[in-house]
């Protein structure tokens, strides 16, 4: 299994002209504002702040590169739809997110965070049918599983994907997590390190 035994925080960029020149392989992290993604982040890199976690939704504005294990990068995306933020904003940070995922060569796997407790979105519904369109090689983490029950969380994870197959031949990988109790690490650490063995 992969573990992480370093990780540390390299830049935050506000274009992507600004984010590291390497060729190290990158995993990036988005969702929806207040999905935890800071604290999924801190879960699987085993640091309290590695990502910082706010109380204001919406507070990642840049891309953040983490170098893991000298090997590949965490990438912590800004939230996107977050109601709060002015229209303006909303499109410069859409852009940001998009020429990323569009245009970083380096991108791997984009990790799409869910909350597993809710309905299937539009917002987020949409979102995955643009990077389906754009042939972005992605995976879903449902988020926040200690907030219900085991048999709940299941059932609610497969629901979901089976909402997908209207659209998908095949469903992109899923995986289960919970920050508070480590629930889905190993096979989240697991998945990157296959696909970085994959690469080499």
């Amino acid at each position: 299994m992969g573990e992480i035994n370093k990780a540390e925080f390299v830049v935050s960029s506000y274009r992507l002209d600004q984010c590291p020149e390497t060729r190290l392989p990158e995993y990036a992290f988005i969702g929806r504002s207040n999905v935890g993604k800071s604290s999924l982040i801190n879960m699987l890199t085993g640091r309290k702040s590695l990502a910082k976690t706010s109380s204001t939704p919406g507070k990642t504005l840049l891309i953040n590169h983490f170098l893991i294990n000298d090997s590949w990068f965490l990438v912590d995306l800004p939230g996107y739809g977050y109601a709060k933020r002015s229209k303006k904003m909303q499109e410069k940070l859409e852009g940001i997110i998009s020429k990323y995922i569009l245009e970083r060569e380096q991108l791997t796997c984009l990790f799409l965070l869910i909350d597993v407790r809710h309905e299937p979105q539009k917002i987020d519904l949409e979102f995955i049918e643009w990077l389906g369109e754009n042939g972005v090689p992605f995976a879903i983490v449902f988020t926040k599983g200690d907030k219900l029950a085991k048999t709940k969380l299941l059932a609610q994870a497969t629901h979901y994907m089976k909402s997908l197959e209207e659209q998908w031949e095949d469903l992109p990988p899923y995986f289960v997590t919970s920050s508070e109790t480590r629930l889905g690490r190993e096979e989240l650490l697991a998945y990157i390190e296959q696909v970085n063995s994959s690469l080499s």
